[in-house]
Parts: C-alpha cells; sequence; structure tokens
C-alpha cells in the first residue's frame, strides 16, 4: 500500500472516530435540554443526532471495512462499503425526518407550552459550534482522501448547522414574542430539509454502486492526455469509475501498428503514468490497438 493512501486513510479514520464522539455528546446534551424545554425544534435536532450516532457508527465501520488491502476474492479492494453506508446513513435521515415531522403534526393540535428557552439556546450555541469544527475537518479529509462516506457524513452534519441556526432562531422567537407555533413550524422546516438532503446522499450512493462514468471534467483530462502525447494517435472505448474514493480507468490507446510489442508497452507505461501523476492512487487499465484497426468499439453501441 502506497504512503498516500496509507496517510488518507488514517485521516478518514480519524474523521470517523471524532463524528461518532461529537454525535453522542451532542446527543446527551440534546436529550436533557428537550425534557427540560419541552421544545419541539430541539426534540428535532435531538432526533437528527441520534440518526447521527448510528450514520455516524455506519461510517466508522464502512471506513475502517473499505481501507482494508485488497484480496484474492476483492481484486478491486472493498472501496465500496463506503458508498453503502452512505445509503444507510440517508435512511436514517429520512427516517429522523418523517419522524418530527408527525410529532409536529401532533403538536399543531395538542400545543405544549415551552419552559426555559435560554437554556435551550444556550444548547444549540453550543452544537452549532462543535458542528462547524468537526466539518471543517471532514472537509479537509474530502478534500484529500475524496472519500463519499465522510462526504455523506459532513452533508448530514452541514444540515445540521442549519437546523441549530433555524433552531436558535426558533426558541429565540419563542423567548421574546411567546410565539408557541413557531417552534412546531420550525421543526416542520428542518424535517423536509432533512429529507431533501437524505435524498441526495442515496442518489450519490447508488450512482457510486452503480458505477456511474466519472465528471465530464475527469474523462477531458484523460482524453487530453492521450491528444497531447506525440505516439498516441487516437484512443477510444474509455470507461471511468470510482471505487469509493479510488479512480479507475480503461481505454483504448491506439499506437502505429508496426512497433513491437515490447516498445508499444513502454509507451503505454508512459500514459499510465501521466495519468497517475493527475490522480495519484488511480487504477490504469490500457489495451493497445494498431491506429486505423476497424473493430465494434464500445462508444458506438452504447445507449445514451
Amino acid at each position: 500500500m502506497s504512503l498516500l493512501r496509507q496517510d488518507n486513510n488514517g485521516l478518514k479514520k480519524i474523521a470517523a472516530a471524532a463524528s461518532v464522539f461529537l454525535s453522542i455528546s451532542l446527543m446527551l446534551i440534546k436529550l436533557f435540554a428537550s425534557v427540560y424545554t419541552g421544545s419541539l425544534a430541539v426534540l428535532s435536532s435531538l432526533v437528527d443526532s441520534i440518526s447521527d450516532i448510528f450514520a455516524s457508527l455506519i461510517t466508522f465501520i464502512a471506513v475502517r471495512f473499505s481501507t482494508l488491502p485488497a484480496s484474492k476474492n476483492h481484486r478491486y479492494g472493498y472501496g465500496k462499503a463506503e458508498a453503502l453506508s452512505a445509503l444507510i446513513q440517508s435512511a436514517f435521515v429520512a427516517g429522523s425526518g418523517i419522524f418530527v415531522i408527525y410529532e409536529g403534526i401532533d403538536r399543531i393540535f395538542n400545543p405544549r407550552p415551552l419552559n426555559d428557552t435560554f437554556f435551550g439556546i444556550l444548547v444549540m450555541v453550543i452544537s452549532f459550534f462543535a458542528t462547524l469544527f468537526l466539518i471543517l475537518f471532514q472537509k479537509y479529509v474530502v478534500k484529500k482522501t475524496s472519500s463519499i462516506a465522510v462526504q455523506a457524513d459532513s452533508l448530514h452534519y452541514m444540515v445540521d448547522i442549519i437546523t441549530n441556526a433555524t433552531i436558535i432562531l426558533s426558541l429565540l422567537v419563542v423567548k421574546f414574542f411567546n410565539v408557541w407555533w413557531f417552534d412546531t413550524l420550525t421543526a416542520i422546516f428542518v424535517s423536509g430539509y432533512l429529507l431533501y438532503n437524505a435524498y441526495k446522499i442515496a442518489k450519490s450512493a447508488i450512482s457510486l454502486l452503480l458505477d456511474k462514468e466519472l465528471g465530464a471534467d475527469i474523462r477531458k483530462s484523460i482524453e487530453n492526455i492521450v491528444k497531447n502525447c506525440s505516439f498516441c494517435l487516437g484512443m477510444h472505448d474509455l470507461r471511468t469509475r470510482d471505487l469509493g474514493g479510488i479512480y479507475i480507468f480503461e481505454f483504448h490507446l491506439e499506437l502505429d501498428g508496426n512497433l513491437s510489442l515490447y516498445n508499444a508497452h513502454k509507451l503505454t507505461d508512459i500514459i499510465e503514468r501521466e495519468v497517475k501523476n493527475l490522480y495519484p492512487g488511480a487504477q490504469v487499465i490500457i489495451h493497445q490497438d494498431p491506429a486505423g484497426l476497424e473493430e465494434e468499439r464500445l462508444d458506438n453501441i452504447l445507449v445514451k
């Protein structure tokens, strides 16, 4: 395993462990605040924190599993375990949203007074800044490792930032203007946002599991490497996919048909090195074709 990949795996494990620690800590203080104040908005944040614990634990397990080296029976490695964890996270986030919407509808018909809103505000402010620090660290890890599991974890903590700010506003309105229904309205709004983010997380995870092609900019960068190479006469059937932070590139490289197998291999190695320099840790599979060869090509038979 390369030194770069070892460093990335270490960062992912630290990010996953920090997420678990924070979610448990916030759940405990929000539980007390929810019981003490009776706020549905704080309850919605508590439910979200409980789902965060499960989601973060799943991320922690998935990251540890996905960083295992490739084995005889899993020669591509275990990177897609991160996508599975992200899919499960989306279910937890959606479940949280549905629960709070149900509770919000009940409170519309059965309103309940709030107690010490100041304590609720204090808890939510602490939660806001603690979550902000975690997100900043997670974004650094995602930038370094391209981990979809950490990215999914960061996404639902980004939701927490927005919900925490909204809940603080809600408690201030209730405290100073005694508009009790604003608490319920805020909780339902937060729940809708949770459902929207659950959809986004699930969509990203499913795309990875179904081997969706990488972005057009990445594909274009591979094509430019070949195009700018003097001995390359073309390329076709480029296929790309993400194995959980590890990119795989497969394509046919068109070379002079009079080259010896040895020389064709040497020239292909040059292209492979350039791709890996641009995308460290990538796996590159190149098939050499004589330029001008007439054959059935994937590019011509793929449906849009």
